[in-house]
């Protein structure tokens, strides 16, 4: 048996959109940017698993997850609620996967689909296809095939990691994993973790990026490209589209840094800092633990310049000044 090679052809368009992503991860100087926000990461790491569950029909708000994730009451299906606790202890793992591992892959997709799917953690004993209403517009390879397909693709993975640029990488693995489509359920979930892993081992940055979150803005043509892939015989089109995805993700992610940072007055920092944790605080606490005395200094120099700035929300918006309100960081 020769070397497993996936087919694709790098494009001009590709070269130009890895090197416009490459300039934009340089100009997001390290990963220091981001570290120095933690409520900015934070944040995105939930837009990422919201985004990713609610391509899948999860039906849990924004709110709603981030709610789960910090331990509160949410009303719902209980199946939803165990899926967005899943993905948190999934993605909580990005930093410790091995993108070339078989054994990483089922002990993730074990953590993924922990209590929700019957067979987790390991590869599909069935015949799957991917359907358009009622329309069948793809099967799968027969599960007989899946574990040499899946040997060969995170082989390649592993014996290519340094000579084929993990932006190209992470999307031709990311299609031939859909294409393979190795377990019964959770497959979208997983090939767009292990995109994200492979992208953070190039630049650690993409840990905080949420990627997923403009996938699902675009999520049609998500579907199509995948599709128009699955027609052509090779991942072109669709390495294409997810550095086009990439490439406005950055833009969004630079945006947000500099709002956060160079706009921020040290008032707003202040409070950013003492805000520590993702829940929703009162007036009164944040006074207490900045010190302040004046509720005026509060709402003038702290609260208000942050609401303005996107980088904190009311739980009441529509009655400001309800005793019940409450402050988030966003």
């Amino acid at each position: 048996m020769g070397e497993y090679m996936p087919p694709y052809t790098i494009s001009n368009r590709m070269l130009e959109l890895v090197s416009s992503i490459s300039e934009k991860v340089g100009r997001i100087t390290s990963h220091k940017d981001l570290e120095a926000k933690p409520h900015l990461r934070r944040n995105n790491r939930i837009r990422s698993i919201h985004s990713s569950l609610k391509i899948e029909d999860n039906s849990l708000s924004l709110d709603e997850v981030r709610d789960v994730i910090n331990g509160h009451m949410v009303i719902g299906d209980k199946t939803e609620i165990q899926e967005v606790k899943n993905a948190f202890a999934a993605y909580d793992e990005i930093g410790k996967i091995n993108p070339g591992s078989i054994d990483d892959l089922k002990r993730i997709h074990g953590i993924m689909t922990y209590l929700t799917v019957k067979e987790s953690g390991d590869f599909r004993k069935g015949e799957e296809g991917v359907f358009s209403g009622d329309k069948c517009i793809f099967v799968a390879p027969p599960p007989n095939m899946v574990p040499e397909l899946m040997e060969q693709l995170l082989n390649w993975v592993k014996d290519y990691e340094g000579k084929v640029h993990p932006l190209i990488m992470a999307a031709v693995f990311h299609y031939e994993f859909v294409f393979i489509h190795p377990f019964a359920d959770g497959n979208g979930r997983m090939a767009r973790l292990w995109h994200t892993v492979i992208l953070y081992r190039w630049r650690k940055i993409f840990e905080a990026v949420p990627l997923e979150s403009q996938i699902e803005k675009y999520q049609q043509e998500y579907y199509d490209a995948i599709a128009k892939c699955h027609i052509n015989g090779n991942s072109d089109f669709f390495i294409e589209f997810m550095l086009e995805i990439i490439d406005g993700i950055m833009d969004e992610v630079i945006n947000q840094i500099s709002k956060s940072g160079a706009n921020t007055s040290e008032y707003v920092k202040r409070m950013l800092t003492v805000m520590e944790y993702d829940v929703p605080y009162t007036a009164t606490s944040v006074m207490e633990q900045l010190g302040l005395k004046s509720r005026d200094t509060l709402r003038k120099n702290y609260i208000n310049p942050a609401i303005e700035l996107g980088l904190v929300k009311m739980t009441i918006p529509d009655k400001p000044n309800s005793k019940n309100q409450r402050y988030v960081k966003i």
